[in-house]
Formats: structure tokens, C-alpha cells, sequence
């Protein structure tokens, strides 16, 4: 068989046959929406990630918000930042026309918060009359370009550099060491904060519906009469003061004192009250010296809070009753020094009068008023407080039943407790105390019909 040679196909027409194309990588057009939108949402989330981070911008507050200042005025600022730290401050003041920086304040150890106290410069030269003032505070927010990391706010002011003007009623001014007095007096204009001072002490005045302002206020018993010296105080909505002095007659009194043994038969049946107190303590006699001191000093300073929990008008009328056939046990400002087995262990002074009649004796309220303590009271036990209205309060304490609650409108003469011998007291007796704004003072002068007519009736209008 004779073998035929293969014919070799034509590359060329081959080629030519079938055209080639490059090969073309487009993408689709979902494609690059879909990185628009991923890119729309990065800067979303970048945006709400800065917000988150930074906070917002500043939270401002400004007092006293009276509406008028002076050069005395005292302002403070209160700046808050919740996560991005203050930057700086600044403070213009604006009239007509006048621009003047009162404060600018930066921030270099980037608190969070922060409290400014300015006053008006008096190198300005300001004017009585209308004033603006602005204040411009910004954080280091990332997005402060967007207003995030700034605060600002426009306070409209009424300068007044006028003091104002007191007339103070002569009256009767007899003060008894450890007794109280009463002051009335007007003012040329309204006031913001009006009362009496005595030494450190702040006893506030209230205005009455006729205008005139009433002020009951003390001589403390631990006070020299040489140096009572009480001066009636006024400051106006501005901040402008005037102080006028007030004529009288400081009678010094002599206090007694006496001397109490602690025995362990008293210790063991009235320190169980007070061992949640002072659970590390081990005797009671340990107890029975942080309740005499510390507790008593705690219920001191609650007084003065009480005290200010009182009505702007009087709500008694007439010579305060006094705890129906009693018989005084010890009176008030008697110095007492305290012994246990012979030995001198602490020094205290009482504040009341302890009347003791029958045992569970019914107690009458002393006055009119409102009742703003009815409860266990430290070293009082029991204790019920009434208050009369200016700061004028009185006291029941050590008893055995209350039958008031805080909040009540008393009558003079009603039933509010039964006599015990709760708190520190060593048999069933009643403590009486009258306060005047968390002060006390000696509960005899108010039980004067005499008294109430010569040193407060002429004050009240009454």
C-alpha cells in the first residue's frame, strides 16, 4: 500500500477565518454605585463617630439670674463638657456701643468642667442702665468647624449702683443673753437677701404683704453682752448692700451650773438606741461620749437646716403655752459637766427647759403652726417641731408617743405627744426649746404675755 503524504491545512485562511478580539474587562454599572454607597455611609459613620466622641458643644449656666448687677455682683459660670475638654472662655460686656472683655480664659489642662467667678470691671465705666453681656466658650470638638465645640449666649443686665436706702423701727430692743429680739424695718426697693447679723450668724428677714420686712433674731447664750452688736443687712437685686446698726440694750444673765453623774445602770438602758450609730464602739460609755458630743453637734446643725423650713408670714398669736401642771426640772444655758465614777468626762450646755409632770402626760402644742419634725431625733428621742413662721420654732422632744405627722397644721392647746423618756433623758420629762432660724434660745420669754407685747406685738402690727 502506497502511503499518500498528509496535506497541510491552510494557517493562513485559517487565521483569516476567525478574527480575534482583544478581551475588554468591563465593570458593571452596580458596581460603582455600590462604592458610592459604602462610601456615603464611611462618611456617615465617621460624622456620627465624631459626634459620639466629641460630645457637643459646651452646656452653660450663669447666676444670680436677678436680672440686675453692679460691681458687687459676684457672677459664676458653670461650663460642662460631656467628653471634649474646654479650649477657652471669653466674656464681653456691651453698652451702647462700648465693648469691653471682662474675662478670657484658656484651658490648658483640658478639664471637662469647670466654675468661673468675674465681676464687672470697674476700670470700664460702665453706666447705670441696660448692659449686654456675652459669653463665648468652646471646647476641642473635631467638629467645631460645624458650630459643635461652641456655646455662646447673650445676657441682658440692668446696671444699678445705687445701695438701698433702710428706715429701721426704733422700737424696743432689750435683749436677754441666750434670749431673742425682733426687728422690722423698709427698704427704698426690692430686695434679694434681707436680715440680721449677729457676730457670723445670719438671721433672715421676711417681707410682709404691707411691705415691711420682720426679723426675729437672737443674743446666743455663749455670746458677751459687750459684744452683741446686731445690725440690720439688706443687698438689693443688683448686689448693692447697706447695713444700718440697731440700738440696744444687751442684759448679760448668769447661767447655773451643775454637775450629773453617769451611772452604768443609765448607760446600759439608753445606749441601745444609739448602737447602730457606732457599731466599732465596745461600751456603752464610749458610745454614750460620741452621742453626748458628736450627735449633739450633727443635731445642731440639723436645727439650722430645720430652720429654714418656715413660713414667710406668723402663724401663732398670743403668749405660748407651757406644759400644764409641771414643775421645772433644769433650765436653759445650765452649764453641765459630766462625771462617771468621780472622774470628768465631757461638758455640755442645756438648750431647754425640762418640765416634768405626770408620766405620759399629754402635750399640748405651745402655738400655732405647722409641724416640719416628727420623728426619733438624735439625742431629743421622739421629738415633734413646730414651726410659727420668720424663723420662730419650737421644741418637744424625749417622747414616749407622737401623735402628728411632718406636714400637719397644728392648733394652740392641741394634743401632739404623750411625756417619755426617750434620747438621752433620764426619767419621763418633757424638753422644751424655742428656736429663732436654728438658734436656741431660752423658751421663758415667749410663755410672757408681758414680754410678747413689749418686744414683738409692735413689730408684727399686732
Amino acid at each position: 500500500m502506497k502511503l499518500q503524504p498528509m496535506q497541510k491545512k491552510n494557517s493562513g485562511n485559517f487565521l483569516k477565518a476567525v478574527k480575534l478580539h482583544p478581551v475588554e474587562h468591563k465593570r458593571p454599572v452596580h458596581f460603582f454605585r455600590n462604592v458610592a454607597v459604602l462610601c456615603v455611609f464611611a462618611v456617615l459613620g465617621l460624622g456620627v463617630f465624631l459626634l459620639l466622641r466629641d460630645g457637643g458643644a459646651p452646656v452653660l449656666s450663669l447666676s444670680p439670674q436677678t436680672g440686675a448687677a453692679s460691681y458687687a455682683t459676684e457672677f459664676s459660670l458653670g461650663i460642662k463638657s460631656a467628653r471634649s475638654s474646654l479650649k477657652d472662655c471669653v466674656i464681653t460686656a456691651a453698652q451702647d456701643g462700648k465693648r469691653v472683655e471682662v474675662l478670657r480664659k484658656n484651658f490648658p489642662d483640658s478639664p471637662l468642667s469647670h466654675t468661673e467667678v468675674f465681676r464687672l470691671p470697674r476700670s470700664a465705666g460702665f453706666k447705670e442702665g441696660p448692659l449686654e453681656l456675652t459669653i463665648s466658650v468652646r471646647n476641642n470638638a473635631l467638629l467645631t468647624f460645624l458650630g459643635r465645640g461652641k456655646s455662646s449666649f447673650v445676657q441682658n443686665l440692668t446696671l444699678d449702683f445705687s445701695p438701698p436706702s433702710l428706715s429701721v423701727n426704733p422700737g424696743i430692743h432689750n435683749v436677754n443673753q441666750g434670749g431673742g429680739g425682733v426687728v422690722s424695718f423698709t427698704a427704698s426697693k426690692p430686695l434679694e437677701r434681707a436680715g440680721v447679723m449677729v457676730g457670723e450668724r445670719f438671721f433672715p428677714a421676711f417681707q410682709q404683704p404691707s411691705g415691711k420686712y420682720i426679723c426675729y433674731f437672737a443674743m446666743p447664750y455663749d455670746m458677751a453682752p459687750e459684744t452683741f452688736k446686731p445690725k440690720v443687712f439688706a443687698s438689693d437685686k443688683a448686689g448693692n448692700q447697706a447695713t444700718q446698726s440697731i440700738s440696744v440694750l444687751a442684759i448679760p444673765k448668769i447661767f447655773k451650773s451643775d454637775k450629773l453623774n453617769i451611772p452604768d445602770e443609765f448607760l446600759n438602758d439608753k445606749m441601745g438606741q444609739y448602737t447602730a450609730l457606732y457599731p466599732n464602739e465596745k461600751t456603752a460609755l464610749d458610745i454614750y461620749k460620741r452621742v453626748n458630743t458628736e450627735l449633739r453637734k450633727q443635731n445642731e446643725a440639723e436645727l439650722l437646716k430645720i430652720g429654714q423650713d418656715t413660713s414667710p408670714t406668723p402663724l401663732w398669736s398670743g403668749p405660748f403655752l407651757r406644759l400644764p401642771a409641771s414643775a421645772g426640772r433644769a433650765n436653759f444655758g445650765d452649764q453641765r459637766d459630766y462625771f462617771y465614777r468621780g472622774e470628768k468626762i465631757d461638758h455640755q450646755t442645756h438648750m431647754g427647759v425640762d418640765l416634768a409632770s405626770i408620766a405620759n402626760a399629754e402635750v399640748p402644742a405651745a402655738n400655732s403652726g405647722r409641724i416640719v419634725l416628727a420623728e426619733f431625733f438624735g439625742i431629743y428621742g421622739k421629738c415633734v417641731i413646730i414651726d410659727h413662721g420668720l424663723g420662730l420654732q419650737s421644741l418637744y422632744s424625749h417622747l414616749n408617743e407622737i401623735s402628728v405627722a411632718k406636714g400637719a397644721e397644728v392648733k394652740k392647746g392641741q394634743i401632739i405627744a404623750r411625756t417619755g423618756a426617750t434620747g438621752l433623758a433620764g426619767g419621763d420629762h418633757l424638753h422644751f426649746g424655742m428656736i429663732i432660724s436654728g438658734i436656741q434660745v431660752s423658751p421663758v420669754e415667749w410663755w410672757d404675755e408681758h414680754w410678747i407685747k413689749d418686744n414683738v406685738q409692735q413689730h408684727l402690727g399686732k
